[in-house]
């Protein structure tokens, strides 16, 4: 059984940063694509970012320059480097894994999401 846990979440000032970590287990790491996404209050969940099997990332444009997905894949565990941040990135932050190597940007072809954790950036 895939099992997705994040943590890292909470609160922060504008400009500061937060590291977000995702361990994975069930499955075999990396085979597969991973990501970030985010869900605000009233909002779709959006990318953030997703890194696949090759080692290919995508950022969204929001997040460019400020956000690093990167990987310690001997722990099994993805994660989230986020630096100045802003008042609009807070949301709820999920780890997804697909079930291929390349997923692209589409939330619909990632099948496990972690429960979530909280990020919220006061100005």
């Amino acid at each position: 059984q895939v099992q997705l846990v994040e943590s890292g979440g909470g609160s922060v000032q504008a400009g500061g940063s937060l590291r977000l970590s995702c361990v994975a287990s069930g499955y075999t790491y990396r085979r597969y694509c991973m990501g970030w996404f985010r869900q605000a209050p009233g909002k779709e969940r959006e990318l953030v970012t997703v890194i696949e099997a090759s080692g290919a990332t995508y950022y969204a444009d929001s997040v460019k320059g400020r956000f690093t997905i990167s990987e310690d894949s001997a722990k099994n565990t993805l994660f989230l480097q986020m630096n100045s941040l802003k008042s609009e990135d807070t949301a709820m932050y999920y780890c997804a894994a697909g079930s291929s190597s390349a997923c692209g940007t589409n939330r619909y072809r990632y099948n496990y999401w972690g429960q979530g954790t909280q990020v919220t950036v006061s100005s």
